[in-house]
């Protein structure tokens, strides 16, 4: 189940793709086309968990 954002605020790429069904590669071009959001922290990429969730027309309280 996907974490809520207020236990875990942000995923690696890789693990935010597997939310989508999406394998590394397709999730990196995600991000990069921008339609995967992401942050950059130095060489790090992260998603952030409200995003992911929003991206799935989800809320943090539909935790069913």
């Amino acid at each position: 189940m996907l974490p809520l954002p207020t236990e875990r605020p942000t995923l690696s790429v890789t693990e935010a793709g597997k939310y989508l069904g999406l394998g590394r590669d397709a999730a990196y071009r995600a991000t990069h086309t921008g339609d995967l959001p992401s942050i950059r922290i130095g060489r790090k990429v992260l998603v952030p968990t409200a995003a992911l969730w929003q991206l799935l027309g989800m809320s943090p309280t539909q935790t069913n």
